[in-house]
């Protein structure tokens, strides 16, 4: 067999409370990714339990992100959106990688560190097995390129471990049933824009969090313009003008960040943005910068609402996502479990 086909897999999870940072720093990279590529969009909903077991809204939090995803602009008929517990081959896959991945791997993942902080000895053994699913998301469909950002570039190169592993450890029945090149893809990271990575607007150094007690320090995706403008014109700066070159916005991390927001809305450069905003007050930028957030996530924020209370229809969508989805992780698990030695039916 020759070459990979090129496929797209990206995952969200449904936490509640959609942000800007998720717009920028993945959805709209999403929406980019169609015009390229196959995509397969997924809401994540059994990662979402691996830090916090009992949660009473997941359903309404899985159908939020599906809106979102709708809403921004992805095509659910050209491409798959779906929830991951809808298929079974994820989890199933998962052990398979549980068993291939080595225990210093996972030791060595700061997130889980970050996550499960001091008490780590009462962590979930799903929050400390969270990157072997992951990498189960990506390869079931043998995906060759991820949306990343750089909380998870960890995560993407273990998935490229297991996926060198399990083709090495299996080399002798890959080659056999006709995989010249290793069963799994090497998965390549597509790291995101000028704005992947958006700060709060309340201090700089912080990425914008869902968590973060202050409504200000965020735009929610289902904001209005008049939210969205208050927040922008609350938003935390410093005495200086705007500077004219890049460089200049190295100290100083709330000009630095709004600076971003602009690029990553208007797809320019920080570059290209200082070349119009360069010695300009802040009080000039924030109103150029209102008129373009309400512009662009106003709409969204409109679709998102009308979306969300029509859960029947997103239900229908996430199962026919589901479907195809299935079709083509049903067919990789053919494959593994006779890689592997397993009695199938």
């Amino acid at each position: 067999m020759t070459a990979f086909k090129e496929r797209v897999f990206s995952g969200v999870q449904p936490t509640g409370n959609l942000h800007l940072g998720n717009y920028l720093g993945a959805i709209r990279r999403f929406v980019q990714l169609q015009e390229e590529r196959d995509c397969i969009y997924c809401v994540v909903d059994l990662h979402a339990i691996t830090a916090q077991l009992v949660q009473p809204d997941l359903r309404s939090q899985t159908r939020e992100v599906t809106a979102a995803f709708l809403a921004a602009g992805i095509d659910a008929r050209r491409h798959i959106v779906f929830n991951q517990s809808q298929v079974p081959a994820h989890a199933e896959l998962s052990w398979i990688f549980d068993c291939v991945a080595r225990i210093g791997w996972l030791n060595r993942m700061t997130q889980f560190k970050e996550m499960a902080g001091k008490d780590r000895e009462n962590a979930s053994v799903g929050l400390f097995a969270y990157p072997c699913l992951m990498a189960a998301d990506i390869l079931v469909y043998r995906a060759t390129h991820v949306p990343v950002g750089e909380d998870q570039k960890q995560h993407l190169e273990l998935t490229r471990d297991i996926a060198q592993k399990f083709n090495n450890d299996f080399a002798g029945p890959i080659t056999e049933r006709g995989f010249t090149e290793g069963y799994f893809p090497l998965t390549e990271p597509l790291i995101g824009g000028p704005a992947a990575r958006v700060m709060s607007l309340r201090d700089g150094t912080k990425k914008m969090s869902k968590s973060d007690p202050s409504d200000n320090s965020r735009i929610n995706l289902t904001d209005d313009a008049d939210a969205i403008a208050q927040k922008i014109r609350k938003a935390k700066t410093d005495p200086e003008a705007l500077p004219s070159e890049e460089a200049g916005l190295a100290a100083r991390p709330e000009a630095d960040n709004l600076v971003g927001i602009y690029a990553g809305l208007a797809d320019q450069t920080k570059a290209e943005v200082l070349a119009g905003y360069g010695n300009a007050q802040f009080s000039t930028f924030k109103s150029a910068l209102v008129d373009l957030a309400v512009a662009k996530l106003g709409p969204i924020g409109q679709e998102m609402t009308r979306l969300v209370a029509d859960p029947g229809h997103i239900d229908a969508v996430l199962a026919d996502g589901a479907e195809r989805a299935a079709a083509i992780a049903e067919e990789t698990m053919r494959d593994v479990k006779d890689i592997v030695g397993l009695i199938r039916r």
